[in-house]
């Protein structure tokens, strides 16, 4: 996938432009949990263990410090139900949601990326 590409209308105010959201949207995102976490919960409400399961070799630890920071972030809500024992369960919100289209590309680009990179043997690689 070969673009042409022209300098024109290029400077480093345009680049730092998009450089500052793109990174901003990394940091929210990046990693090792926390897009598991949002796939997971794109997949309906879950309970803490729910989660757990659903997600190899994740800590408790880790998945609630996780937790928190993507409700710090409003992608996800935490929704504590009166009842004995205490359930407590987690949803995307809204904003959250936003990320599915986003979520299915890096979906699409990485299955394509696996293949890509799966497929290679020691003949063709260059």
């Amino acid at each position: 996938m070969t673009t042409d590409r022209t300098k024109e209308g290029r400077t480093q105010s345009t680049c730092m432009g998009k450089l500052l959201p793109v990174a901003d949207a990394m940091e929210v995102l990046s990693g090792k949990w926390r897009m598991p976490i949002m796939i997971s919960l794109s997949f309906g409400n879950k309970r803490f263990s729910e989660m757990a399961k659903e997600i190899p070799k994740i800590t408790d630890r880790m998945l609630s410090k996780e937790l928190r920071e993507l409700e710090a972030h409003q992608l996800i809500k935490r929704t504590v139900y009166d009842a004995v024992p205490v359930i407590v369960e987690y949803s995307l919100t809204a904003y959250g949601t936003s990320l599915d289209s986003v979520i299915l590309e890096l979906y699409k680009w990485g299955s394509q990326h696996r293949k890509r990179i799966m497929g290679k043997t020691k003949d063709n690689v260059k």
